[in-house]
């Protein structure tokens, strides 16, 4: 059987965009849990604008590429089911990203910047989200050049960026009819988990908030502590007996 080379770098033109859009939810995903937070700035309000953005532009050119090969009549019905398993894992990335969306308009709205209404919470994060920016960016460098007024300003652009965000996906399921639950997983549920790819090459590594670095001989320091524990509780039972036999005969 002749080898579709066209079809092969079809699939695989959507599933590297389809990865590109993840990469970025899943990093304003990460940018939006800093929000509200002693980590929220001007910046991090520029950081979820611009990445948001882009994430948008992969959407639409997610949809565009998917929507043609899913309506043309010629494809084999391999290539149709793998098109298909496609467009519902893109789906399911839109609603993501509409949901985070949603939540940033919220906690924005909660938190204003330049007329504070309560204080930072206490969130357990810290430091600086540029460098996720700059990897949803594809960026060595985030470049910040929005004014003060970000953080209220946004804030109407985001509420229609969300309406159009919903309203494409209407769309979507009126031109391309793809049910779900009929289209057939290729991998066991948990398979991503035991992959043998390191973490650092994954967008998983990318939206981590920390990594606690490893202590050397931490666990032999905690052995000998508990030794050191159990001669001292040995000692003090052994004095309490000694006095109490003492007090006894006296």
């Amino acid at each position: 059987m002749p080898v579709d080379w066209g079809a092969d770098m079809g699939k695989d033109e959507c599933k590297t965009m389809l990865d590109a859009l993840n990469k970025v939810t899943a990093c304003y995903r990460h940018l939006v849990s800093a929000l509200g937070s002693t980590s929220d700035s001007q910046n991090l309000r520029e950081e979820l604008k611009k990445t948001r953005k882009k994430a948008q532009e992969l959407a639409v050119a997610n949809r565009t590429k998917l929507t043609a090969l899913l309506k043309d009549k010629s494809i084999s019905n391999d290539d149709r089911a793998e098109y298909e398993r496609l467009w519902v894992l893109f789906t399911s990335s839109m609603e993501i990203l509409e949901v985070d969306m949603k939540r940033s308009l919220e906690i924005g709205q909660s938190f204003p910047l330049k007329v504070p209404t309560r204080h930072f919470i206490q969130t357990g994060m810290t430091g600086s989200t540029t460098t996720v920016a700059a990897r949803a960016m594809s960026v060595q460098n985030m470049k910040y050049e929005a004014d003060a007024s970000i953080d209220t300003a946004d804030l109407k652009d985001l509420e229609t960026e969300i309406a159009q965000v919903d309203q494409m996906m209407e769309e979507m399921e009126m031109k391309v009819q793809v049910a779900p639950w009929a289209v057939e997983a290729k991998q066991e549920a948990g398979a991503e988990l035991k992959s043998t790819v390191s973490v650092g090459n994954s967008s998983v590594g990318v939206i981590s908030v920390c990594e606690e670095e490893p202590k050397e001989g931490g666990e032999g320091e905690a052995g000998l502590m508990k030794v050191f524990a159990g001669i001292i509780f040995t000692a003090v039972l052994l004095i309490a007996g000694i006095l109490g036999y003492l007090v006894i005969n006296l």
